[in-house]
């Protein structure tokens, strides 16, 4: 957590991962992020992974740091409310429909330089999903030994969306700061897909060769790179990106003179040719499995460490879980048992780290409604009377 955002109040209405990842990561700089949600909790609230409660660690992870506001917007009194958060604060992210009584055009006739940050399906606001727009793209027909498509288990879609959302939310907010004008940025998971495809040159090379890239399992397209099973069993991959490192592995697995032998059968060197390495796998392949199926896995890392290889076994996530690097001795993690769901375990603040500042600690996620009657008096400035009637007659939610 780090406080680049202090003074910056964005109102959240959002469900399951992209949106609620563009709150979360402004939070974890320092915004305060008012997730307003459905009395009793919205379609994520309990989501997978849950405790033996049923309390969701998803949606208590993805909501660190925010505010909980629960009103029952399917009133319209609830709605008001919600629209009224919007305008008194400025900054909206959200991914409920373009349309309705949370289009930007009618919030922004209270507010006229709101910035809204909408995260969608598709552009022409069709629904999507993660998994549905990853097979859109077609990265499943890439995945794999083939030829059944292969699904990705990690949502990269929904998460690029949400860092995209933030993004955009900054810099909407920049624009208003030299203009004084609002705007909504519409996000949607499919052009964030096939912008990311194209960035990567994947149109570009589909279109130029005419053809589909070849299903190569878990080998690297265009570099050297694959997976190799060590004489103890442990599978690691092995990634070369630099030709330094290539002269640097061939030393570490004494394969100087079988390699030496190929390019000279092949007419072909591959000292500084990443794309003639990959062309030639049929070749290399076999002298790098038997070298590395010859060692022990340890003594291969010591070897690959020292000569500066991109190297990691396999590991399941409960592995990685316990791994110091990766958790335990990581800052950015922080030993946390104040969770809703009373389960300790560490929690993630910001990604990055600025040398300069010091981190402050992981906060909790809020439990539905927990903050209903801060917000409104504060944002809204009802009063106490009001709020009360308010919750009365269950338009406005309060965390039991």
């Amino acid at each position: 957590m780090y406080n680049l955002l202090d003074g910056l109040t964005v109102i959240e209405a959002s469900s399951f991962v992209a949106s609620p990842t563009a709150g979360l990561y402004c939070a974890q700089f320092g915004a305060e992020v008012i997730r307003v949600d459905q009395v009793g909790g919205g379609p994520d609230y309990r989501r997978w992974p849950v405790t033996e409660g049923n309390d969701s660690l998803y949606w208590e992870n993805l909501n660190r740091a925010k505010k909980s506001v629960a009103l029952d917007l399917s009133k319209p009194e609830g709605r008001e409310l919600l629209q009224a958060l919007v305008r008194a604060t400025g900054q909206f992210i959200t991914n409920f429909p373009a349309e309705g009584f949370l289009s930007h055009a009618k919030l922004a006739e209270g507010r006229a330089d709101l910035v809204t940050v909408r995260v969608m399906g598709w552009a022409d606001g069709a629904p999507a999903l993660d998994y549905t727009v990853n097979n859109a793209v077609g990265y499943p027909m890439l995945t794999g030994p083939g030829p059944e498509p292969v699904n990705h288990v990690l949502p990269a879609w929904d998460l690029l969306s949400g860092a995209y959302a933030a993004f955009a939310l900054l810099a909407a907010i920049r624009r208003r700061e030299k203009t004084g004008e609002g705007s909504e940025v519409r996000i949607p998971l499919s052009d964030v897909a096939i912008g990311t495809v194209a960035n990567l040159g994947g149109i570009a090379e589909v279109l130029h060769s005419g053809a589909n890239r070849p299903r190569l399992g878990n080998a690297v397209y265009g570099l050297f790179g694959r997976d190799f099973v060590t004489r103890d069993g442990v599978r690691t991959m092995i990634v070369v990106v630099t030709h330094r490192q290539w002269a640097n592995l061939l030393g570490a697995l004494g394969l100087n003179d079988a390699v030496a032998a190929i390019e000279a059968q092949r007419g072909v060197s591959f000292a500084s040719n990443d794309g003639l390495r990959f062309d030639h796998r049929d070749a290399l392949y076999p002298l790098f499995e038997a070298a590395i199926g010859a060692r022990d896995h340890a003594a291969l890392a010591a070897a690959l460490d020292s000569a500066g290889i991109v190297h990691s076994a396999y590991r399941t996530m409960l592995d990685a879980a316990h791994d110091p690097r990766l958790v335990g001795n990581n800052p950015m993690f922080t030993a946390f048992d104040a969770n809703p769901s009373g389960f300790a375990y560490p929690a993630a603040g910001a990604f990055g780290t600025i040398p300069q500042l010091e981190r402050t600690p992981v906060q909790a996620a809020p439990r539905n409604g927990q903050h209903s009657e801060q917000m409104l008096a504060e944002v809204l400035k009802l009063s106490s009377g009001e709020i009360a009637r308010l919750i009365d007659s269950g338009t406005v939610g309060i965390a039991s």
